[in-house]
């Protein structure tokens, strides 16, 4: 399935609905396909226009959803339909919760030493049945990297979710996807750790309001200056209208 593609700065950001990113996901997981999801919002995207390497990642990616109201902003400013916001960590959840029944195997790696445990046991109690067949933290040094790309393997995962940061979650991923051999991958950020409990998520009436960015600052004020990409990334879509 292939999807009308916006480019945001450079990026080739899917028009698609939540529903036909899982299917899609589904699909890769049933066919094998080694596929790499990135989740772009905003901050990814200005991250991505001064990145060679990042941007060539998602330039090259199998599906880049658009995570965050900002990049549904975009390409919406730009004249372009996108019908919703497609948020890696709804997009995580939706597919963990459909895993029991399909009898997915999954592997969460990344965070702070802890988290992606408390994350698999938060996963059991959610979704009974779930097989999550390894965790991993996103603390390591490159001579670590073998031993972790054998677990994985080993683990033989359908879905691999990673959450090492942008943009180290989408250049790990992207290197080792042939070695790795999962038929998903998908860079997700903060994901586990609001999983595990030790991050919280907006309010839902934040998220409708397109405000989780202002609630993220409020929450940790050592992000401000990355929240200055926003405005940033406002002017520089308005300016690209009018080339």
């Amino acid at each position: 399935m292939s999807f009308p593609i916006v480019e945001i700065l450079g990026v080739p950001v899917a028009s698609l609905t939540m529903q036909e990113a899982v299917e899609q996901a589904e699909r890769w997981m049933d066919e094998r396909h080694c596929a790499l999801i990135a989740t772009a919002n905003a901050e990814m995207i200005m991250n991505a226009t001064h990145d060679a390497e990042l941007l060539e990642i998602l330039r090259a990616a199998d599906l880049v959803v658009p995570d965050g109201a900002g990049t549904v902003w975009a390409a919406h400013h730009l004249g372009h339909a996108m019908p919703e916001r497609v948020a890696g960590y709804d997009l995580a959840q939706a597919l963990l919760k459909r895993a029991p029944e399909k009898n997915r195997r999954v592997f969460f790696f990344g965070s702070a030493p802890g988290v992606a445990k408390k994350a698999k046991q938060k996963a059991e109690a959610l979704y009974p049945g779930i097989q999550v067949v390894g965790v991993r933290n996103g603390y390591f040094s490159e001579a670590e990297e073998p031993t972790i790309i054998r677990e994985i393997r080993e683990a033989q995962p359908d879905l691999l979710l990673a959450a090492l940061g942008v943009p180290k979650q989408e250049k790990w991923l992207k290197k080792y996807k042939e070695e790795l051999g999962v038929p998903v991958s998908i860079g997700v950020g903060g994901t586990l750790d609001v999983m595990a409990g030790t991050a919280k998520r907006a309010p839902v009436w934040m998220q409708k309001a397109k405000l989780e960015w202002l609630f993220r600052g409020i929450l940790q004020p050592k992000r401000a200056g990355r929240l200055l990409a926003l405005p940033k990334f406002v002017f520089r879509v308005h300016a690209s209208r009018k080339h």
